[in-house]
This record gives C-alpha cells, sequence and structure tokens, in this order.
C-alpha cells in the first residue's frame, strides 16, 4: 500500500507526542505544520524534521496534498477545522475532547460522512498495555463476567494560584476535569466493559483559581448490569502524576484485576491471594506508547477501511457519557443514556 501523507495542526503541549509516534510508524510522512504561532511552528517543525510550516491552516490545505490532518488544538477548533478538510476530501484524525458542545460533536460527523471521509477520534487512554491486557484476560474468560469497574484519581497539578502549568488553558475551561480528563476513564470503562446505560455524578470546583470542576465522583450503570465509579480530583495527590494518572480495580464473578498507578496488573482469582500478572509493556513513547498505538490502527484503518476503535460516530457514545455526567451534576438526579447513536 501506498505511503500516507499528514500534516499537524496545533504544536501545542500534546502535540510533541504524537509527532513523535509518527515517526515511528512506517509508511506515513508528516508535510507540514500549521499553527498561528508560526515561530512556534518553525520550532517544532525543526525538532520533528517536519518540511513545511504554515501560520494559517487555509494556506495549507490549499498548497499540500494531504491524505489526513492530525488535528491537536483546543476543542472549540475541532468543529471548523475538521469542516476545511472535509471539504477537501481530507481524512480527520481529531484530538479528544471531541467539541465543546453536543451539537459541534454531531455537525463534526455529519460533515465527514457527506464528505465520504473518515473522522478519527485520538483517544489513546484505552491504548495503553495495561488495559489491553485486561480486555485480553477478560476476552479469555480467566474470571468471568465483569460486576463493577472502579477508576481513583489524584494528581495536584491542578493546585494553587497558577495551576497546569504545563497546559495553562485549562484555567479558563469552562468544563474542565471531566471534559478533559474523565473523558479518558469513560471510554476506557466502555472498551473493558461495555456500553452506559444510567449516569449519576457530583461535581465541584475546590480551586477558585479555575473556572470548570476539578472534582468528580460519578456512578454508573451499564447494559450489561455491570457497576462503575470514577472518583477523581486534581487538587490533592502527587505532582506530576503517577503513569496511570491513578488505580483501576475490575470486580467479576471469579475475582478480580487491578492496575497500579506504575501500569502493573494484578490478578486476584476468588479464594486465593492476588499475584502480580507479568505482561509485556513498552518503555518508549507517552504511557506505554498508547499514542503510537492508536495512530498505527488509525492508520491501518485508513488503508484498509476497516472500523476504528474510536470512529466519530462511535465515540459519540462517549461524549453521550460526558454529557450524561454533566446534566446529572447540575440536576443532581440520575440521568439515563439516550443520546448516543
Amino acid at each position: 500500500m501506498r505511503d500516507l501523507t499528514g500534516a499537524i495542526i496545533g504544536t501545542g503541549y500534546f502535540a510533541g507526542f504524537q509527532a513523535e509516534a509518527w515517526q515511528r510508524i512506517p509508511g506515513v510522512k508528516i508535510a507540514a505544520v500549521a499553527d498561528p504561532r508560526v515561530e512556534r511552528a518553525q520550532e517544532f517543525a525543526s525538532r520533528w524534521g517536519i518540511p513545511e510550516v504554515y501560520s494559517e491552516l487555509e494556506a495549507l490545505l490549499s498548497s499540500t496534498k494531504l491524505d489526513f490532518v492530525d488535528i491537536v488544538t483546543r476543542p472549540e477548533q475541532h468543529l471548523p477545522i475538521v469542516a476545511m478538510a472535509a471539504q477537501r476530501g481530507i481524512h480527520a484524525l481529531c484530538q479528544k475532547p471531541m467539541a465543546p458542545a453536543w451539537g459541534d460533536c454531531l455537525e463534526m460527523v455529519r460533515v465527514c460522512r457527506e464528505a465520504k471521509v473518515r473522522l478519527l477520534i485520538h483517544e489513546n487512554w484505552r491504548w495503553q498495555p495495561w488495559y489491553r491486557e485486561l480486555r485480553r484476560l477478560l476476552d479469555q474468560g480467566v474470571l468471568g463476567k465483569p460486576l463493577q469497574v472502579e477508576f481513583r484519581m489524584r494528581t495536584s497539578d491542578g493546585n494553587g494560584p497558577e495551576p497546569y502549568p504545563l497546559q495553562p488553558y485549562f484555567r479558563e475551561m469552562p468544563r474542565l476535569l471531566i471534559h478533559e480528563t474523565a473523558v479518558h476513564f469513560l471510554d476506557t470503562f466502555r472498551y473493558l466493559v461495555g456500553e452506559y446505560k444510567a449516569i449519576f455524578c457530583r461535581s465541584a470546583r475546590l480551586n477558585p483559581a479555575i473556572n470548570g470542576e476539578d472534582c468528580v465522583l460519578a456512578y454508573m450503570e451499564f447494559e450489561s448490569g455491570a457497576r462503575g465509579v470514577i472518583d477523581a480530583n486534581r487538587t490533592v495527590g502527587p505532582n506530576p502524576a503517577p503513569l496511570t494518572f491513578g488505580a483501576l480495580r475490575l470486580d467479576a464473578e471469579g475475582g478480580h484485576l487491578r492496575v497500579a498507578e506504575d501500569g502493573a496488573v494484578y490478578l486476584g482469582e476468588e479464594g486465593n491471594p492476588e499475584t502480580r500478572h507479568e505482561f509485556s509493556a513498552p518503555s518508549e513513547g507517552y504511557k506505554g506508547d498508547s499514542v503510537r498505538a492508536l495512530q498505527a490502527h488509525q492508520v491501518q484503518c485508513l488503508r484498509t477501511g476497516e472500523r476504528c476503535e474510536s470512529e466519530g460516530e462511535d465515540y459519540l457514545k462517549t461524549v453521550a457519557a460526558v454529557e450524561a455526567c454533566y446534566r446529572s451534576a447540575e440536576t443532581g438526579e440520575i440521568v439515563e443514556i439516550t443520546r448516543a447513536p
């Protein structure tokens, strides 16, 4: 199959992880980068060996023949960039959060569907090797049917008068912890346990220096009958955050599986002591090389036409869970998941 040519849109904190991963995926060339902060874009291009630099997206799309754009900008910019790419028949690989509002997410899916291009969401959390290993063990039926899944996150990078130094724009976001961080956990729960049925959520803003919420406690029910809990807080805990941002435990009919903060996996079969489960996890790249794993999957899907795990239309189910958390936090009621396709 022929090589694919892409461009990176945005040169913020996370774009470097994606650029590094593209360098290690055979048959992919990143031909250009675009960012209105042209000096930063030039430095980024020099660091990652990208030949072309643009300050305007329109100029890039008009002058460079592309198979895809890799969008690593703030969420409010995603819809217009996706629409511009789709109009030119270019596939869109788009970072999460998908967009600030449900209607924008639907519009992103619509414009790509009508243009007959792919919209693939960059949701790398489920590609961390410890979660892939949990899924493999569940598929093997090691412990039987999942009954409950829990994730507890603690990190203090959101504390103090100048929180989130790596991504300071977090301070201005009206929606923060659920929209930006807990979305990872919600999507990973979908990957491990299945689709959501209902969610109850309480949230709070602990740090007055920010606009959005930084503390969340959510309870969810799945269509399978399993239950879930997310207990997340970005004001108390280690800084920098641990490798996994927290610890996950999955209880099943025959015991439990646990992912520790360092990515180690533990297996506890019913009636027996918990033991460490050995598996292979890459040490390079971002969090077990999850960015490269996801991007390699996306490339394969573009080449073969197979369904991506985070196809835009399917990812609406994760977005619907995010929206349910916010509606529940606002109303104080359990919210049924009804808006996902």
